[in-house]
Order: structure tokens, then C-alpha cells, then sequence
């Protein structure tokens, strides 16, 4: 592996061909370090759009994604991706793609594709009085200085650039149990011109804090003891196109916790305030009781 995370990045979203097994296209591919052990879901999920886009004919970007996250991954294993040609029409497409290690899968989605047209248009307008990314201070500032290894590991390993407001929830919860919270995003350096790449980068991104707004809500900081968390399902809409190379603001809240589980919906804007993506996950939340 590079020393470069986004390189590292790039790198994993690149999949090996390997051809056509029982009529479904076949590829596959290797996984990111990670402090936690665990194959990180927004990787598989990048991975797994990244093999339906490779069967996709022509100029019909992605415009949705369902997928349930089965089992952990194991970081040690790769991972192979059967890609299903659910349907080509006139104007859609659809795929369903599985990830599986060792012959048992790991996660499952269904994703659609449209040929560009036009049509109806509005937006939700992006929260106002937010501070710009300049000023607020970075993930890696926050961690740096952090002697734990999953502190200095998201400090200095992940390809993206997070700023959270009003703060992150990693240590202490700061300020009102709200719902709701907001992180500026960027990859760390330069991706290539391919939109393709930057759709499925951002949906790698989008799995990275959306939970949060569950703990803010109970004041429950990641270090507290026992505390257990795992993704569950996630859906994504791309609306308009965004480079992830330049700042994005991720507007995220938990309408609802109930049953050990929590929903978490985003909405992401460019930084001239167009919305270019939502996205919904429910994960498991267990917190320990007193």
C-alpha cells in the first residue's frame, strides 16, 4: 500500500476483472487497513458500485443505490463481486451487485442508472450562517496529537478531509443533545476527471459520519465503554454531478432511535450551495445500561 491514503484509495476502488462466471460479470478486489479491523462499509459499498459502472453501456451515470451490509469483512481476505445485469432500457439500467469472502456475502445492493435528461427541478436550500471549512479546524488537527492508534489512524490514514460543526463527537459531546450536526468534506488531494470515480468516492465518503447525529442527540461520545456500532442498510441519491476534490458540506440528522437501531438521513451540497446527493442509513446503536 501507498503511503498516500487517497492514493491507497484509488487503488482499492480499481478492480480486477475476472470475467464471466454463470452469466454474471466477476471482479475483485482488496482492502484498506483499517484501526478497527473490519472492512470499512463505505469501501465495499464504493467497490460494489464501482463493478456495476464497469457493466454499464454508454452515458448513464448512477442515480441510486440500495444496500444492506450481511457480515463484517475481513480485511485479510479479498473480495470478490458478482455483478447481475438486472435490466438495460431506453433509458435506465439496473444492477445488482454482491460482495462476498470465502463464498458467504458480505453485502448486497441494487443500483439504478438513467440516461441524462431534463425535467422538473428544485432543491432544498443549504443551512445558512455555517462557518466556512477554513475555519474550522480539521479531523487531523483534533487527532494528531492523540497517543491512541484509532485516534492517529483517522488523524493521518483516511482520504478525506472531515471538519465537523459544530465539533465531533469522538471524545465528549460539546454543547445542545441536538440531532442533528454538519461536516465539511474534501479528498485530500486531486482525483482524475472521471465522474464515474468521483460518484463512488463520495459514496465511500457518505458512510463515514452519519450515525453521529444519534450520539449527539443522547450526549454518547465514541470512547464510551461497551458502546456498539454497525451499519446496517444505506441508500444513496445522486442528484447532480460534484467533484469530491473540492469542499462539500454533508448536513446530517437522526429523525428517530428506537430499538437498538438509529436512522441517520444527509443532504450534500457543493460549496455554491447546490444539493448534489442524499442519502439515508440505519445503523445499530447499543449503548450499555448503567
Amino acid at each position: 500500500m501507498s503511503a498516500d491514503p487517497l492514493q491507497n484509495l484509488l487503488a482499492t476502488l480499481d478492480l480486477a476483472p475476472a470475467g464471466i462466471v454463470g452469466g454474471q460479470d466477476v471482479f475483485t478486489g482488496t482492502s484498506q487497513p483499517e484501526p478497527l479491523g473490519r472492512v470499512f462499509g463505505g469501501q465495499v459499498m464504493a467497490q460494489a458500485l464501482v463493478a456495476a459502472q464497469r457493466t454499464i453501456v454508454g452515458d448513464r451515470p448512477v442515480h441510486s443505490l440500495h444496500g444492506y451490509f450481511l457480515r463484517p469483512g475481513d480485511l485479510t481476505i479479498p473480495i470478490t463481486f458478482t455483478v447481475d445485469r438486472i435490466h438495460d432500457g431506453r433509458s435506465f439500467a439496473t444492477r445488482r451487485t454482491q460482495a462476498s469472502q470465502d463464498g458467504l456475502p458480505i453485502f448486497s445492493m441494487i443500483a439504478s442508472f438513467q440516461t441524462p435528461d431534463d425535467g422538473l427541478e428544485h432543491q432544498v436550500e443549504m443551512p445558512e450562517g455555517l462557518p466556512e471549512p477554513e475555519d474550522v479546524p480539521s479531523d487531523a488537527e483534533l487527532l494528531g496529537a492523540v497517543d491512541h492508534p484509532i485516534a492517529q489512524a483517522w488523524a493521518s490514514d483516511r482520504a478525506f478531509d472531515m471538519r465537523h460543526v459544530p465539533s465531533p463527537v469522538y471524545f465528549s459531546v460539546e454543547g445542545a443533545r441536538v440531532e442533528h450536526q454538519a461536516v465539511w468534506l474534501r479528498a485530500t488531494g486531486a482525483l482524475p476527471d472521471d465522474p464515474d470515480l468521483h460518484r463512488a468516492s463520495l459514496l465511500y465518503a457518505s458512510d463515514y459520519t452519519l450515525l453521529e447525529p444519534i450520539y449527539r442527540r443522547h450526549g454518547v461520545p465514541l470512547v464510551t465503554p461497551g458502546l456498539k456500532v454497525a451499519s446496517l442498510d444505506h441508500a444513496m441519491w445522486w442528484h447532480r454531478p460534484a467533484r469530491v476534490d473540492e469542499w462539500l458540506l454533508y448536513v446530517q440528522e437522526s429523525p428517530t432511535a428506537v430499538g437498538g437501531r438509529g436512522l441517520s438521513l444527509g443532504r450534500i451540497y457543493d460549496r455554491s450551495g447546490t444539493l448534489v446527493a442524499s442519502v439515508a442509513q440505519e445503523g445499530m446503536v447499543r449503548v450499555p445500561r448503567a
